[in-house]
């Protein structure tokens, strides 16, 4: 049996192809794909309009779905962006949060009410740390910020 991977559906009200554009401009390694629209047999939107919007995001697969007020997006599900440096992390973290809000620990929610986690790479290599001890370090820093700071998660987990 032939698979290609899994793709992402994410429900909107109304703002699948505004969203998809949005993830498309934000991302390297993005395009917007197939657009299907309702064909008034279906319930959800008058016909004519925007139901289906694929496109990938970071080269991960994603299909926004105009399907209704009826189901919103909540921090449990979240998708993490890998950072290389504090760079990277300030330019997610900005494009994100835009017309969002911010969130402690890294986290951000961003204006179609989808959660992100905007974290270095290095914080992961961090937390994961054989000693209990730096790792707890970094832990504690990360629970006093908003956006990450490399510079600071650095020096605590050095103990600085």
């Amino acid at each position: 049996m032939a698979s290609d991977g899994f793709t992402t559906c994410l429900w909107f009200d109304g703002r699948a192809e505004e969203a998809a554009q949005h993830y498309v401009s934000i991302f390297k390694n993005s395009r917007l794909g197939r657009i299907t629209h309702y064909t008034g047999v279906e319930p959800g939107g008058p016909a004519g309009s925007v139901l289906t919007v694929e496109f990938e995001a970071n080269g991960q697969k994603f299909v926004g779905l105009n399907g209704g007020p009826e189901f919103t997006f909540n921090e449990a599900i979240s998708f993490q962006v890998h950072c290389a440096d504090q760079d990277e992390v300030d330019y997610y973290w900005s494009k994100l949060s835009e017309g969002g809000e911010e969130g402690p620990c890294g986290w951000v929610k961003d204006k179609f009410g989808v959660s992100w986690q905007v974290v270095p790479t290095v914080l992961l290599d961090m937390i994961g740390d054989a000693d209990p001890r730096r790792a707890k370090r970094a832990i504690e820093a990360m629970m006093k910020m908003g956006k990450l700071d490399i510079a600071a998660l650095q020096a605590a987990y050095d103990g600085a």
